[in-house]
This record gives structure tokens, sequence and C-alpha cells, in this order.
């Protein structure tokens, strides 16, 4: 009898052993941990840091409220927007939330959230050289600065125009305001913010659009994360709180409004 018992005990445990453990979905892991990590960039309006060196922005703030509507505390990792996905991927950061481009590759590689905002690439040159480029085609041996791994990027291949790939947006148009490129492409609404009179690149002037564009937020593939935060905004957009953050960084012409789907 022991013996029979001691096969069964045997059995049930190898059973145990082999089955599969309960996946933990995307939501529990972020309350167990008490923490939702956003992967971000140095991208004003969008994300940047006060005087203070807080991270705020329309982006910034919306992840805070989302954070605290899961009950979690928000934490801002500067990421390499070239490696996003393997940072995501990595469970280094829980989701990408910095004015991201919502292209067929992003929608491949991760679970995105609705659009929440409209965007275009815009392309940014000296003041005193802009008069000189009527249009696209008029730019064909200009050298561009453009974010590694970003839609501005893309936008640069297609044209098969040379480029120099940096870090960030800020860091293009650092290039251009020093003279090491010719040109850059960024973000329009980066280019609203930190391009013109009144900011500090006021040599700096913003001329064609070369696409249009929406941003999302990306998780990993599969999490259900993306759900809650579409929930969440629908939310936003009813009780006000997410045109209110939009009007505080002056985006709010760029807003999608956000509602429940029928």
């Amino acid at each position: 009898m022991k013996k029979l018992l001691s096969m069964i005990l045997v059995a049930m445990m190898a059973l145990m052993l082999c089955a599969p453990a309960m996946a933990e979905t995307d939501m529990e892991y972020v309350k167990a941990k008490g923490t939702l990590v956003v992967g971000i960039t140095d991208f004003a309006p969008m994300d940047y840091k006060d005087a203070n060196g807080e991270w705020i922005g329309f982006d910034a703030d919306m992840a805070k409220a989302f954070a605290e509507s899961l009950g979690v505390k928000y934490e801002f990792v500067e990421i390499d927007w070239d490696n996003k996905i393997l940072e995501l991927d990595a469970k280094t950061i829980d989701c990408v939330w910095n004015g991201m481009t919502l292209t067929d590759a992003v929608k491949a590689a991760m679970e995105t959230s609705n659009p929440y905002a409209n965007n275009a690439q815009t392309v940014i040159l000296p003041v005193a050289k802009a008069a000189d480029y009527a249009d696209v085609a008029a730019m064909a041996k200009l050298v561009f600065a453009v974010e590694a791994g970003s839609a501005g990027e893309a936008e640069i291949d297609k044209l098969g125009y040379e480029k120099t790939a940096v870090a960030t947006q800020a860091d293009a148009l650092m290039e251009v305001a020093a003279g090491t490129c010719d040109a850059a492409v960024i973000d329009s609404l980066m280019a609203a913010a930190m391009v013109g009179e009144g900011t500090g690149y006021e040599a700096l002037t913003y001329t064609f659009g070369l696409n249009s564009e929406e941003y999302g937020v990306g998780f990993r593939k599969g999490s259900d994360l993306a759900a809650a935060l579409n929930d969440f905004m629908v939310k936003a957009w009813a009780d006000g709180t997410m045109q209110q953050i939009a009007e505080t960084y002056k985006v709010q012409a760029a807003i999608i409004p956000q509602v429940a789907a029928e």
C-alpha cells in the first residue's frame, strides 16, 4: 500500500512539474511589482524635463494618470529609440509612450493602443537657407539628421537621401544648428514647440511635411494593458482630463477624440 501511495505521489509531482504554469498577464505583472515603467526619449512637448528635473509633457502626464488609474507608481526610463522593441521584450520597460508613430512595423512588433494624436514628419532648415528649397525634390543633395529608428529616418530612406542617424530628435536639431548637417526631419509637434521665434532654435524653421501619421502607445505583444489604456483614454476624454493636459502643452489641435467602440 505504501509503495502504491508513493507511486501515486511521484506521478502527481511529475504531472505538476510537466503542466504549464498559468501565464501571468501584463496587468498582473505590473500590479505585482507596483510600478509601470515607461520608455521615453527627450521629446518636447510629449516627454521632457522641467526645471526640477521631473519628466513632464503630454505623454508623461497621461502616463502618470494611467499608472494612477492602475493603482501603481510610474517610472520613466530614457531608451535608445532604435532598441525600443528589445527593451519591451526584455521587460526593462513596460510600454513605449513617446509620440510613437503607429507604423506597420510597430503594430506588428507590439500591442498598440488606439491612436491618440495626429502628426507629420517635417523638414527643418536654417531660416537663412529655407528660401533656396522650394520643394522636397530640391533637397536631394542635402544631408539630413534623423533620429535612429524613427519615422523621420524612414521617410528619408524612402526618398533615398543622405542621412546622419543620431540618438534623439533633439540631437537632430543640434546637428542643423551647428551646421554639421544641412537639414533635419522631426515630428511636427516637436517642431512647433522647439523651432522658430521665441524658442531655443530661432535660426531654424520648419518647411515641408513629408507624410501624415498617428501616435499610439506600445506594449508587449499580447499585453492586456493596451486595452486597459484604450478604456482609460475614453474615460479621460469624457471627463476632460485629456483635453486639459493637451491644452497645458498646447497640443490640443493634434489630439484625436477618444470614444468607446460601438
